[in-house]
């Protein structure tokens, strides 16, 4: 959702929308011994096909035909056929005007007025739609809104609405929309409280004061207003790329919860869950006529079958010509990215079906060469100048060994151990090689530091030979694909 203290409170494209309709021909209305059948199958298409999570939301479209009670928007896009893959924008508005100060200050969504897009995410169906491919649209992507230059994409909504977000999707993704959906996302609330909740787990603390959100790491189940300060919060190391990761893990929650028994066997939960669904979808005039037919095509997807990925990214700290934060795709993985989308390729690689010979245990080779590596030398023996002379075995074995040798403590240490911080396991590993037969220990209180502490069975240091290895590739440069089952919290 918007950030209210944001200056740029356009389209939040954060990567948190999520939907997989299917369209498949019309049904007509039979008498009430088959609606009880055709609302299951609705709910599971809609759990996958309206889907909007976005810094805030998401939210099924389960559609009610007959009633009339999805409401429609011309969104100029291409149109699909009752089969074949098919591409969908999926848009969370952020819409508040309704809303009174008490709701507006328990969700800390500030005062502000009108409609901000909250989320962006193309779903791309397989071409016999069994499949769903959901491609996280990062907010602050910088691209051309045709007609208005170079903006955020989270503008092109703000700037002409449905239409223009279709053109500028199109235009920066090079495929086809053929269906829109749009969800108000504040509607995620109802949705996730009608479920009953979602369970959630965060690997890292998050202290958000704009949301109220404190949580150590740990898995919680939350409910929907929680949910939703979960999946609008930026506050952290990662901001705008941790929340597209939060956001498909609750999209993944939520599916996982709708799914099972407890709300496909609960007549009032799932009456909950379709009317809660109705008040906030908005679609494309042709979808809202096949919608039915589609969501029909969907009831044997489960969550093996969806997969989320990211658009890979060259600049995730770009700063735009007028000074805003931004983020710049790689045109080249992107690119290859959203032609194998359009040729219906597997993003997701599938697990061998034969399982592999275990190889036998090795060593996991060295990569930090001695020279990177700064070493503390304590002294664990209690025998007068055996600090020293280990700082100058260890500086001709290459190692830096800046400050004068200390003492423990202890004075009765019989193994020489290697102490090492956390993160610092590949650097300690060279030292340890260099000093045969001495002890690892990871100490989380180090900090970044490796201390050598010599003990009577000392053995000398020697020169260890490392191969470096090639450097990592930077993780937003390629896209990454999980499944909705891989995002579910184990318990």
């Amino acid at each position: 959702m918007s950030d209210p203290e944001e200056e740029d409170s356009g389209v939040l494209v954060g990567g948190d929308a999520y939907g997989g309709v299917q369209v498949g021909p019309r049904r007509q209305s039979r008498a009430s011994k088959g609606a009880r059948k055709r609302r299951r199958k609705l709910l599971l298409a809609g759990a996958l096909s309206g889907v909007v999570l976005a810094g805030a939301g998401a939210s099924w479209a389960a559609p009610n035909l007959a009633a009339g009670a999805i409401s429609e928007v011309d969104a100029g896009v291409a149109g699909s056929e009752a089969r074949g893959a098919m591409n969908i924008l999926v848009v969370g508005v952020d819409k508040r005007d309704n809303l009174t100060r008490r709701q507006q200050n328990m969700l800390k969504l500030g005062r502000e007025t009108g409609n901000r897009t909250d989320t962006m995410m193309v779903v791309h169906l397989s071409e016999d739609h069994s499949k769903l491919t959901v491609v996280s649209l990062p907010r602050d992507t910088w691209t051309t809104i045709p007609g208005n230059g170079q903006h955020k994409i989270n503008s092109a909504y703000q700037f002409g609405g449905a239409k223009l977000a279709v053109r500028t999707v199109q235009n920066a993704t090079g495929l086809t929309i053929n269906h829109y959906v749009e969800v108000n996302v504040l509607g995620f609330i109802d949705v996730v409280d009608t479920i009953g909740g979602v369970s959630v787990c965060t690997p890292v603390a998050i202290n958000d004061p704009k949301t109220a959100l404190a949580l150590q790491p740990g898995t919680y189940e939350l409910d929907g207003i929680k949910a939703l300060s979960y999946a609008r919060t930026r506050a952290t190391a990662r901001s705008d790329l941790d929340r597209i990761d939060r956001q498909q893990q609750v999209i993944s929650a939520l599916l996982d919860r709708a799914l099972s028994g407890g709300v496909l066997g609960n007549p009032v939960r799932l009456t909950g869950l379709v009317n809660s669904v109705l008040k906030t979808v908005t679609v494309d005039s042709a979808l809202s006529e096949d919608l039915l037919g589609l969501a029909g095509q969907l009831k044997d997807v489960s969550t093996d079958d969806v997969s989320f990925a990211t658009v890979p990214l060259s600049d995730p700290d770009y700063t735009s010509p007028t000074g805003e934060s931004a983020v710049l795709w790689d045109k080249e993985g992107a690119r290859d990215l959203f032609r194998r989308i359009a040729a219906d390729e597997e993003l997701t690689p599938k697990p061998s079906a034969t399982p592999k010979a275990t190889p036998k245990a090795t060593a996991p080779a060295l990569t930090v060469p001695p020279e990177r590596i700064a070493v503390q030398v304590l002294n664990g023996t209690g025998i007068t100048g055996r600090g020293a002379a280990t700082k100058a075995d260890l500086i001709k074995a290459g190692f830096r060994v800046p400050g004068t040798p200390g003492n423990t403590a202890r004075t009765d240490y019989k193994e020489t151990v290697v102490r090492y911080g956390a993160g610092r396991e590949d650097s300690a590993r060279t030292v340890a090689a260099a000093l045969p037969g001495a002890d690892l220990r990871q100490v989380d209180d180090l900090g970044d530091r490796i201390e050598v502490i010599v003990g009577k069975k000392y053995p000398g240091a020697k020169k260890v030979t490392v191969k470096e290895a090639a450097p990592k590739p930077d993780p937003t440069a390629t896209p990454t694909t999980k499944t909705a089952t891989q995002n579910i919290c184990k318990k």
